[in-house]
């Protein structure tokens, strides 16, 4: 190997310091807020409501909570989800595309994904009534 005998290359390569101070942060450590406490809120349940022609299809998402945290209640034609968990409570109403037998309801929950089965009215007159999950299946 040849050595380079021109001074100039070196001094090309030389990072000088022209006055400038490094600045030396200490680490400190500090503790994330919680989502709460930084006005975020966490996202509501996705819900699709599919209508055939004797039946409603009611299917909605609650990851997190079990079967047990789940309450469904029926009314005329407004049904109304409300779960509860530790530290989580949801709760929704809606409004359905036709009247419905509250006492038809049929529930199945899995993998979070919860989904109703109400048939509907034959004559417009109005019912009531609440349901629970333990016809799930």
């Amino acid at each position: 190997m040849k050595q380079i005998e021109n001074k100039k290359a070196h001094q090309n390569l030389r990072i000088k310091n022209h006055g400038a101070r490094r600045h030396v942060r200490s680490f400190t450590h500090t503790i994330p807020k919680t989502l709460a406490e930084r006005g975020w809120r966490e996202p509501g349940p996705l819900i699709d409501i599919l209508e055939e022609s004797s039946e409603i299809i009611v299917v909605s998402e609650f990851a997190g909570f079990k079967r047990e945290d789940l309450k469904i209640h029926v009314k005329n034609q407004r049904l109304t989800l409300s779960a509860e968990a530790l530290n989580r409570k949801y709760r929704k109403s809606l409004n359905l595309p036709s009247g419905v037998i509250p006492k038809s309801i049929r529930t199945a929950y899995k993998n979070g994904v919860l989904e109703i089965r109400l048939k509907k009215v034959s004559k417009e007159k109005t019912m009531d009534g609440m349901a629970g999950l333990e016809n799930a299946a």
